[in-house]
């Protein structure tokens, strides 16, 4: 399969969607309404602080031991899932994974797939994939219908459609759905959805799913949803297709319940989700459903990277909640799309230069205010700021010949860098201070008022009239 143009928007340009979207005073509204509910929720699911750190350090340790066995324990899983009668596909890229799921539906002449949720689809931009091999691909989830209805991506990992407004909805469903008159009745909406959903899973050729946790001792994938889109994509069509990231993996069923426990409260503030699937395999002979067949395919894209560096790695503990982004200053108030990738908010800033590389996510290292609200909610302890703190510095830092992370210093400037040198130099010598800092003193009149970046929301720097050795001699 020849390689195809990530759909992703440049990292180059986010400020630019950032502030379109903070001069749009009703997504401002309703994200701002949106992420108050969310955080409400999981605050009355966690109303004993010594219960969530309790079960916040046991998601830690349970993801960091898996993390540790990492390697053995997939192919544990996959000697498992072989022995249950799943096939097990492995892909380093997106154009690989694309491959091995396109020559799946090939393989049964398949013109529908049908797909549950799953982000790394997402990731993998199956959809354009499909599409581009005459096959098409419909997304069951709500969220996610409305969204490809709108020619969109989702902004939010767990409720891809949150930027959008009833109204907004009403006019798509009128507009693309045939046959359907106005309405803004959200019960009608949906009703309007799952009938034309329902229909779809009678005739498709394919079912796609993701996977939440895969575990290696009983082979067993398993799937959390709320709305039932989950169970009818991998049990009506003939063929099931799951795709997951190589860091799902646990070793255990008894290390499932504390991170389901961790996800729903800390995603949707639900005690427990409305469906938890557990699939070990196809239909078997005397069973009236199920698919005939079932595949799993683990993607890499760019995780190996981060695997590999001991601080990089608490990266992969992500057990996608989003409680990480519904915390975050910025992406409260400039929403998901504005990063122009799969995975936006502060977890995406630390993923996504696994998966693109630092040249195309530099931008997006810098977009935190570092307020530390993100790991202070991460249900298994991830150390965002910490993490995106490494990152700038990869960014920024002189290009090494073994380069850690792809793309390594790409933002960096020989104007910026000749600059700190200067700084550097100035500081280490006591002499050069005395001067620079008396000349900066007397002749500050002709500091410049624009100061780049710094002065777009702050008042310009300013040295002292006096310095404070100065003022200290005076008093002597």
């Amino acid at each position: 399969m020849s390689e195809h143009t990530m759909q992703f928007m440049p990292g180059a340009g986010f400020r630019a969607r950032a502030r379109a979207a903070v001069d749009n005073p009703a997504l401002r509204r309703s994200f701002r309404a949106a992420m108050d509910f969310l955080i409400a929720k999981r605050s009355a699911q966690f109303d004993d602080p010594l219960e969530l750190e309790t079960l916040r350090t046991l998601g830690e340790q349970i993801r960091q031991y898996n993390l540790g066995k990492l390697p053995e324990l997939l192919e544990q899983l996959e000697a498992r899932l072989t022995g249950n009668g799943i096939q097990v596909h492995w892909a380093e890229t997106p154009d690989e994974a694309n491959a091995i799921i396109l020559g799946i539906c090939k393989a049964h002449s398949a013109k529908l797939m049908v797909k549950g949720k799953s982000m790394v689809s997402e990731e993998i931009e199956l959809n354009h994939a499909c599409a581009a091999a005459g096959i098409e691909a419909m997304e069951s989830d709500m969220g996610e219908y409305i969204v490809q209805l709108a020619g969109e991506k989702p902004s939010h990992i767990i409720m891809p459609a949150i930027h959008k407004t009833k109204e907004e909805i009403a006019h798509l469903f009128h507009d693309k759905v045939d046959g359907v008159a106005y309405t803004d009745n959200v019960d009608e909406l949906i009703q309007i959805g799952r009938r034309v959903l329902r229909e779809k899973f009678l005739v498709a050729d394919i079912g796609l799913s993701g996977v939440n946790f895969a575990v290696a001792e009983t082979g067993t994938l398993c799937l959390v949803e709320n709305e039932g889109n989950g169970r009818l994509s991998t049990t009506a069509p003939p063929v099931h297709i799951a795709i997951t990231g190589i860091e799902k993996v646990v070793e255990k069923l008894a290390h499932v319940p504390p991170l389901l426990s961790l996800l729903t409260r800390s995603a949707t503030g639900q005690n427990i989700s409305t469906y938890f699937n557990m699939i070990s395999g196809a239909r078997r002979p005397g069973e009236k459903d199920g698919p005939h067949e079932v595949h799993l395919v683990l993607l890499d894209n760019g995780r190996t990277q981060a695997y590999a560096d001991e601080q990089l790695r608490t990266t992969l503990q992500c057990i996608r909640c989003g409680a990480c982004m519904n915390h975050c200053p910025v992406y409260t108030r400039i929403g998901g799309h504005a990063y122009g990738t799969t995975y936006p908010g502060p977890i995406g800033k630390i993923v996504s230069p696994h998966l693109l590389g630092l040249e195309a996510t530099a931008t997006l290292t810098t977009a935190s205010s570092l307020c530390g609200a993100c790991g202070e909610v991460c249900p298994v302890k991830i150390p965002i700021p910490d993490l995106l703190m490494r990152l700038r510095s990869e960014a920024f830092s002189a290009p090494h010949d073994d380069p850690r992370l792809r793309g390594q210093g790409a933002a960096r400037s020989r104007l910026m860098s000749g600059v700190w040198q200067i700084w550097a130099r100035i500081y280490r010598s006591p002499t050069l201070y005395g001067i620079t800092s008396w000349l900066a003193s007397r002749f500050n009149c002709l500091t410049p008022s624009r100061q780049g970046p710094w002065t777009a929301v702050r008042t310009p720097l300013k040295p002292a009239p006096k310095r404070l050795r100065d003022l200290l001699k005076e008093k002597a």
